[in-house]
């Protein structure tokens, strides 16, 4: 039985973790259980984590499995793009090339930065006062 093939990916992007599992199909995709339409309510959010699967030229070949947690919204599409580029290598490595030139394998290492000590935010100093 070759139904049971399926690809996993794990994709990361700023505190967000997706973990994604492509299976050969028709192009249903759930997001934590809700369908895409309704956890991404935004186009905008919906293209940027289908887009690996125009890159391949995959719409409507796998079925997607999509669970993601931390961050937020937009963090969360960041993840769920990288986690569907890493599940393609894995089912077709001659897919890497195209994704990697369109970065979609490089991990997005911006993160927020810590607030300090003695600052208000993480490089806000406290007004300057000579007297």
């Amino acid at each position: 039985m070759t139904e049971l093939a399926q690809y996993r990916g794990t994709g990361k992007r700023k505190t967000s973790v997706a973990r994604v599992i492509l299976r050969p199909g028709d192009g249903t995709t759930w997001v934590n259980g809700r369908s895409l339409e309704d956890y991404f309510p935004r186009a905008t959010l919906r293209k940027l984590a289908l887009s690996p699967l125009e890159v391949a030229d995959a719409e409507g070949r796998y079925d997607l499995r999509v669970r993601v947690h931390g961050g937020g919204i937009s963090g969360q599409a960041g993840a769920v793009r990288h986690g569907i580029a890493r599940a393609l290598v894995d089912a077709d490595p001659e897919l890497r090339v195209p994704l990697k030139r369109q970065g979609f394998l490089t991990r997005d290492a911006r993160k927020v930065e810590r607030k300090k000590a003695g600052l208000h935010k993480a490089r806000k100093a406290p007004q300057f006062s000579k007297r």
